[in-house]
């Protein structure tokens, strides 16, 4: 019986660092998929529009999430069923990584929401522009006079 309780806790130790290995992988995953900052930062394109859906793209992190929940899985059982020594690297890592996740999903909101108002605001000024052309001449004429 004693050889059986050895083994158990020999297993038992084996899955706990596969486990944490687990949470590892997924979280070296996640942050390989971040996006660079110079992707961010330094975009191309021949107005704001362009530049505005560049910045979009480059903050898509799908990739980053589906990591992110893998590792959050595997760390909850690991963590439920006290298989990790220290258990709190793991969860600031985690934190870590959920926090730039969070700025980054708030900036492609942020961006979204631009991408939409700056055609609309584009147009208004067209046409505010154009409907000045036209007083603006008779503010002219009245200058003039």
């Amino acid at each position: 019986m004693s050889q059986s309780s050895l083994d158990d806790e020999e297993l038992f130790g084996e899955a706990a660092e596969e486990m944490r290995a687990d949470v590892e992988e997924h979280l070296d995953a996640a942050r390989a998929e971040l996006p660079a900052a110079a992707d961010v930062w330094e975009v191309e394109a021949d107005n704001t529009l362009g530049v505005l859906n560049a910045l979009r793209s480059a903050l898509d992190v799908e990739d980053v999430e589906a990591h992110l929940r893998d590792a959050k899985k595997a760390f909850v059982v690991g963590k439920r069923a006290d298989a990790f020594e220290d258990a709190d690297d793991l969860e600031e890592e985690i934190d870590a990584v959920e926090a730039v996740l969070g700025d980054i999903e708030t900036a492609r909101e942020q961006v979204g929401e631009l991408a939409s108002t700056v055609p609309e605001l584009r147009s208004a000024l067209e046409e505010a522009n154009a409907g000045g052309e036209d007083g603006d001449d008779e503010d002219s004429d009245e200058d003039a006079a």
